[in-house]
């Protein structure tokens, strides 16, 4: 089990690495991580959601994911709440504090799914949650030390040097942690170091000494991690920007890059439908935070999924982003909406049994004529299919509560391959009557590369096979992890870490 000084160490990535890399020397297997805390979400093989970074695990080790490989999925629908997913379902809500006491509850579900991965596979990597030491939450633990314990696995301990104060973290969490949990840690490895490696080597023994744990690895900084789907939307930032090139600007033969504007709302959710596009050449990406306003010089607005529709509506409002998309719209620009952007596109959105907040209905920004009400089971599916205007094809996958109807949806965005439905499939979106306001209960439709460039051309994007304008998205992500495991078997004690683990 890797377990962290803190968040954002790098555990994830370490995990999807060393499954690409255990995988490639033909060992089976599976990645875990009890608890974990995200919006943003991926549809599995067996017809549930987890989280993004387990789904990129799994990638990783070859395999299918599963809701057994994250049991337990808070998603944040409030700064204390959170909707509770066990094995792949919504069980219920929780303010956090309620939360705590409902822990133990969940902990034979987790042992459950853990027991199920285990007799898959040679090895589970296991991933912990934010920080080993936060000794106020271990009482009835069920993703770090709690699980550990219960499960019986042995503990590498994470620490980032890139925030500063890496060993006081590391020796700190020594004597912070009980001592029967200490006993788990059996090493420890240093992430993310910029610069000359030599000049930590005494930190290394110097934490192994006071600790007693076996280091593993002093893993220098891999610069390419933006380019795999990022599960915290601030890691969308981590990447650099599309340079622009010489050609960029205007005149004759120039190329220019298509410019997106997203605004990053309190509970933006499935923001991996924005990977493909932050890293597409074609494309300059602007994430709109903390209300700034709406660039006038904007090719397409993205309003993105979210998990609370209704709230994030009146955070749009209050931010001013709704009247500059709405100004957008009737100055001839282009809107398309996922999933709870679909929603926000339309007259009203409705809430009668109150699965967001207190039941509500509350007016939508109008651009579309259609009108949402939030009520039925949680659709959770992979689907395939086509864009209706052109018939590019597309593949993707809903994850959405609620139904969406109207005189729009008369123009369907997408055409999905569903038997159940008849020969024709099963429609799915909206796009208004000039054609230039559209949504949909699809994300991922950029990650295929033709349907990408078929919007993009559609914005007057270079064709796609120019040769500064080509991404291979899966590629680019296959390949990256490919060097994620290389960067890991040279800078980790790969041979002492299977020792640990047997």
């Amino acid at each position: 089990m890797f377990q962290g000084t803190g968040s954002d160490v790098g555990k994830s990535l370490i995990v999807a690495g060393l499954a690409r890399l255990l995988t490639g020397r033909g060992l089976v297997v599976r990645p875990f991580k009890p608890q974990n805390m995200s919006n943003n979400a991926a549809v599995t093989a067996d017809g549930g959601e987890i989280g993004r970074a387990q789904a990129l695990q799994a990638r990783a080790a070859r395999v299918p994911p599963s809701v057994h490989m994250n049991p337990v999925l808070l998603k944040p629908q409030s700064e204390v709440g959170a909707q509770i997913v066990v094995q792949g379902r919504v069980v219920g809500n929780a303010r956090a504090k309620d939360y705590q006491s409902r822990k133990a509850m969940l902990m034979p579900a987790v042992l459950d799914s853990f027991s199920r991965m285990r007799g898959e596979a040679d090895i589970v990597l296991v991933e912990g949650a934010g920080s080993a030491s936060e000794v106020n939450l271990r009482a009835n633990d069920i993703a770090n030390m709690g699980f550990a314990r219960a499960a019986d696995v042995p503990v590498v301990l994470i620490g980032d040097i890139d925030r500063g104060g890496v060993i006081a973290s590391l020796i700190g969490t020594a004597a912070a942690i009980d001592a029967d949990d200490a006993r788990l840690i059996r090493g420890f490895v240093v992430n993310k170091m910029r610069g000359d490696p030599t000049l930590f080597a005494t930190g290394m023994d110097f934490v192994a000494a006071r600790t007693g744990w076996a280091p593993l690895g002093l893993v220098p900084w891999f610069r390419d991690a933006h380019r795999l789907p990022a599960e915290d939307i601030f890691g969308l930032d981590a990447g650099p920007a599309a340079a622009a090139t010489a050609a960029d600007g205007d005149g004759d033969g120039a190329r220019r890059r298509i410019r997106v504007a997203v605004p990053v709302l309190p509970h933006i959710a499935n923001f991996d439908d924005l990977d493909p596009l932050r890293l597409d050449p074609a494309v300059d990406l602007v994430l709109l935070k903390n209300g700034a306003p709406l660039p006038v010089d904007v090719d397409l607005v993205i309003l993105p999924g979210s998990k609370t529709t209704i709230a994030d509506l009146a955070a749009l409002r209050a931010c001013g982003w709704a009247a500059d998309i709405v100004a957008h719209a009737r100055r001839g620009g282009r809107v398309l909406g996922l999933c709870g952007g679909y929603q926000m596109l339309g007259r009203s959105v409705a809430d009668p049994d109150g699965i967001e907040g207190p039941p509500a209905t509350v007016e939508g920004l109008g651009l579309l004529d259609v009108a949402t009400v939030l009520r039925g089971d949680k659709a959770l599916v992979a689907v395939t299919g086509e864009s209706v205007a052109d018939g590019v094809p597309l593949a993707g996958y809903e994850m959405h509560m609620g139904t969406t109807d109207g005189p729009d949806t008369a123009r369907p965005l997408v055409r999905l391959d569903d038997a159940r439905s008849g020969p024709q499939g099963r429609r799915d979106g909206a796009v208004s009557a000039d054609g230039r306001i559209a949504g949909s209960y699809v994300h991922g439709l950029f990650a295929d590369d033709r349907q990408r460039a078929a919007w993009l051309a559609r914005l007057g994007a270079p064709p796609a096979g120019a040769a500064d304008r080509t991404l291979a998205y899966e590629a680019t992500v296959e390949a990256t992890l490919d060097a994620l495991a290389a960067h890991f078997a040279a800078h980790l004690d790969i041979e002492r870490l299977l020792e640990i683990a047997r």
